[in-house]
Parts: C-alpha cells; structure tokens; sequence
C-alpha cells in the first residue's frame, strides 16, 4: 500500500512510520520541517502543514492510506487560534486533500472520551476532529486511547518527571478516577492493523486500552515502583488549580499547554465503551508493569533516570 503519515516527527508517528515499512508498504510523511521526520523506513518527506494547506494535495496524491496523528497544543504566537480552532481547520483541510485525490481509508488517533459528563475542551475538540475524519473516505477508523505507556508518550514523561522530581507523591482529588493506559507498542499495533487489515469496512470509531483498570494515585504509585522510589502519597482534597498545573509543568519541564489540558482530563473515569476493537483488530496487549518498565528502559537508553 501507499501510505501518508502526517505527524511522523512526533512520538507515535515516528514509531508507526518504521511499522508500516516493515510489514512492506510505502511510507510518505508530511513535515513542515523535514529535519525533524529521524524515524526510518520513509522513502519520501513532503514539505507542508495541514494548518494552511501547504503541500498537502502532493502529499495526499496517490495514497492508498492517510493518518492523521496531528494535534495542536503547542505553543503558538499571539493570534493564531485556539488549539480547538487550530485542530478544526487542520482537519478541514485534510479531509478536503483526501476528498480531491480519492484516498481509499483515513486512520486517526485520538483520545477516550468520559462517559455521562461533559468533555474537557481538548477532549472535545479530539471528538470534533473525529467526526470530520470519519467523514473524509469510504473507509475510515477513528481509535480513542487513555495515556500511552512509552519512552516518547509527552503525558508519560510527565508523571515520570514529577515522581521522580518530588520528594512525595501528590495526589489530587482525581486520584480515585480510574483509567486504562496502553502500552505503546500495541498502540503501534492498533495503528497498522487499522489502515491495513482488509477486515476494516465503511466508518468505525474504537477505543483501544490496555488490559489493567487502575485509578490515577494507582498509576503513580505503579510509575514510582517502576522507578524504584519510595514517595509517601498526600491526599489533596482538592483538584489541581491553573496556578498548580504552571508549577507542576516547571518541576516535569513540560510546556504547561500540554500539562493543562492533560490535568482537565482527569476530572472523572476515563475507560473504552466496549472491547470491540480487540473484536476488530485483535491485538495481543502488554500488561502495565511490563509497558512501564519496558517504556523506562527505553528512556535510560538515551538519558539517564537519576532515580533508577
């Protein structure tokens, strides 16, 4: 198959891109600076950003497969939107590209949404970007996940940077919210599987997760064992404030556009509505221990743990 990868500088796409290219398909990625795309397997970078349209209809050209692994929470310059904003014009634009050129299935990563409640705004706007996407080809499968379990995962190298950079563990009244984090190898998995098993017909929406249900004080205590670290937990009776998630961004060294978002996610369960997409798109799934250790391992091979 052809294959497009947009976002192939960024943690999930520069592990799918190697994948495809593995199982022998033909890699194109979209950069808007082609420096940045290290990963291997791609015969072909594509200057362009899906936010103005630059380059996308030669980048689109001829594939089979698109994905869509872009999201906009940077930091940006004064007057350029909203990440919301950002995203709906980003996805508009690549629909449009996909709709002109006759692109056969589009796969795009997104996260879970809470059940019974109201979305964060950036959980919205990934169900808003969705629905766009499942619209832009025939064949079309949108996959939701919780927090990713690996080396590059931006919201795991956050709770790692905090328990490893705090004398204790400070836990939230989201504490008690359960989750289900997947390895990122088997998002990896997902990701192939749903541009290109030939069991993947018209428009699906799937949640994907790993096999361990677990709160968010469980999983920082599951991180602080994988570190090898002893912090006492203290129960805050509160959520974290936006002053709280400035300060815990400075302590992980993470831009708080991130950590902000991430933190207005917590506010209740974050769990898959059913388990058809390992119906769908079996996947054999790594249990959490084995994806934390496995995801640190990954870390120390380039930087160094003070805590391990």
């Amino acid at each position: 198959m052809r294959i497009l990868v947009t976002g192939a500088s960024g943690a999930i796409g520069s592990a799918l891109a190697p994948a495809l290219a593995s199982a022998g398909h033909s890699v194109r990625a979209l950069a808007r600076d082609p420096a940045r795309v290290r990963c291997e397997g791609i015969d072909e970078i594509v200057t362009g950003d899906a936010l103005t349209g630059v380059g996308l209809d030669a980048a689109v050209a001829g594939a089979d497969v698109v994905y869509y692994l872009i999201h906009s929470m940077e930091r940006t310059a004064p007057g350029a939107g909203s990440f919301a904003d950002r995203e709906r014009v980003s996805a508009a634009n690549v629909v449009a590209a996909c709709a002109h050129a006759g692109v056969r299935r589009v796969v795009y990563l997104g996260g879970l949404v809470p059940q019974g409640r109201v979305p964060s705004p950036h959980l919205a706007s990934r169900m808003a970007v969705e629905d766009s996407l499942l619209a832009a080809a025939p064949e079309a499968v949108a996959l939701r996940a919780s927090i990713v379990i690996s080396e590059a995962s931006r919201s795991f190298r956050f709770l790692v940077r905090l328990v490893e950079r705090t004398p204790f563990l400070p836990l939230p009244s989201w504490r008690d919210n359960r989750t289900q984090p997947i390895d990122g190898r088997d998002v990896i998995a997902y990701l192939v599987a749903a541009g290109t098993s030939p069991d993947v017909r018209g428009r699906l929406s799937l949640d994907i997760a790993g096999p361990d249900v677990l709160t968010y004080g469980e999983l920082v205590r599951r991180i602080s064992d994988g570190l090898l670290l002893d912090r006492p937990p203290i129960e805050l009776p509160f959520a974290l404030t936006p002053i709280a998630s400035v300060v815990a961004s400075a302590i992980a060294g993470e831009d708080v556009e991130l950590v902000g978002p991430l933190m207005e996610g917590l506010g209740g369960d974050l769990l898959p509505r059913d388990d058809r997409a390992q119906r769908v798109l079996p996947v054999r799934l790594h249990r959490l221990d084995a994806a934390i250790e496995r995801a640190l391992r990954d870390w120390e091979a380039g930087e160094e743990l003070a805590a391990r």
